[in-house]
């Protein structure tokens, strides 16, 4: 049986929403790349109780290894190596020499600010060099160092790192080099992770599909298999020993012939990806209104997105559409701001504007107000135009708030420039 893993991020400002947890993610691909199995992750507040509750319940499931973030800092709040140190039963005492080495990372930080007292800094700070009983220090990256704390009396190992991640993720290869934690690698398995992308297919028909995988594929409860909406795509992500290999080919045999028309991704390749690709020799160009720029954002996220970019226009108001667009105001007029018409004539006036070979419009109404009967809020209209004339326009009614509205627009926007892109030439559809 693998080794199983738990992973406690720790922090009020987590547990509140107020900072997004990028730990857990993070530490969760880590360990699959090492073959140890994550049972659970859990978040928790800076309290004392809570944390060790947390530690408790990961230790009742059996876990082998529990990996903390965050509680390392100097302050009255930072609790973790103590909450950790009584857990393990493993007393905490000054190490003098990481204290010494502590004060020299304060001394060179403090050149910044000469007129703070130094002493009180390094007395707040001698906190940081209490170490467990029996701990390999991690060399602070901060000013906080990390520990691995070995297993006594069948409690787990606890690996204990600062939470934020630049320093967290600078301490892990240290981390797994502890022979506590090379120790637990011995009983490591491989696995294998693959992910397919769907687009235009509600969730309900991957579960179908996989209702009906269990009655045709043979030993199918050897993949792991999850499914996530994100973004307006399916993402189906399946975990799997490598003896399972045939039965994983099997069921990606099943999702391309049931789902053909939707299926945009063998190898998990982003639209993002396919798009940069795709536009290899050839510069875009975007017109927004209801994404307001997100658009552009979202092409221009990825490295050496300056050798097709050429550029963008937010056209929020009319009088923009016309002045940097060309849009005709009696258009406008004529159709209103949100309509097909309208998205081309935005397309075409990018096409113009940044001389692209390809251009892309979005308009649309993304409330919580301005819908009406007839185009109520979650409408929007595209535009995805090439200098050749092959164009595909769509209108859609998008679901979800504001945000959910902006952000699934420039999903559908991607994947029209997709299709555009890998045709010879479409209709509006």
């Amino acid at each position: 049986m693998s080794a199983r893993a738990g992973i406690v991020v720790t922090g009020t400002e987590v547990l509140t929403g107020r900072v997004q947890d990028r730990n857990g993610p993070w530490l969760s691909d880590r360990l699959r790349e090492l073959g140890i199995d994550l049972a659970h992750t859990t978040i928790c507040g800076d309290r004392p109780e809570d944390m060790e509750a947390q530690l408790r319940f990961h230790a009742d499931q059996g876990v082998d290894l529990i990996v903390t973030t965050g509680g390392l800092g100097p302050t009255a709040d930072d609790l973790t190596l103590e909450i950790v140190g009584r857990f393990s039963g493993r007393p905490l005492a000054l190490d003098e020499d990481l204290e010494r080495r502590i004060a020299k990372i304060l001394e060179s930080l403090l050149k910044r600010w000469p007129d703070l007292d130094l002493e009180a800094i390094r007395e707040s700070n001698r906190k940081q060099a209490m170490v467990p009983d029996g701990a390999t220090v991690l060399e602070p990256v901060g000013t906080a160092p990390g520990s691995v704390v070995p297993a006594r009396d069948g409690s787990p190992t606890v690996v204990v790192l600062p939470g934020p991640p630049r320093e967290l993720q600078a301490m892990w290869p240290a981390a797994v080099a502890t022979p506590a934690f090379r120790d637990l690698l011995g009983r490591a398995t491989s696995y294998r992770q693959t992910m397919l992308r769907l687009f235009g297919i509600p969730e309900s028909e991957i579960a179908a599909t996989l209702r009906v995988a269990e009655s045709e594929i043979a030993g199918l409860d050897a993949l792991e298999v999850t499914t996530c909406l994100r973004r307006g795509e399916v993402e189906v992500v399946t975990r799997y020993e490598p003896s399972a290999q045939a039965t994983w080919d099997a069921l990606a045999r099943l999702i391309e012939e049931r789902h053909a028309d939707t299926l945009f991704s063998r190898d998990g390749s982003s639209v993002d990806d396919q798009v940069a690709g795709l536009l290899d020799g050839r510069t875009i160009a975007v017109a927004e209104s209801c994404t307001g720029g997100l658009l552009a954002a979202r092409l221009t996220g990825r490295p050496g997105a300056s050798a097709h970019v050429s550029g963008g226009v937010v056209a929020y108001a009319n009088e923009a559409k016309a002045a940097l667009l060309g849009v005709d105001p009696a258009l406008i007029e004529r159709h209103g701001a949100v309509s097909a018409e309208v998205a081309q004539a935005m397309a075409d006036g990018a096409l113009a504007r940044f001389d692209a070979d390809v251009a892309v419009s979005t308009t649309g109404i993304a409330g919580p107000d301005g819908g009406s009967k007839e185009k109520p809020v979650g409408t929007v209209y595209w535009c995805a135009k090439r200098t050749d004339g092959a164009q595909l326009a769509r209108d859609v009614r998008l679901p979800g708030d504001r945000t959910e509205i902006r952000d699934r627009a420039t999903t559908v926007a991607m994947h029209m420039l997709r299709r555009l892109l890998m045709s010879g030439a479409h209709d509006a559809d």
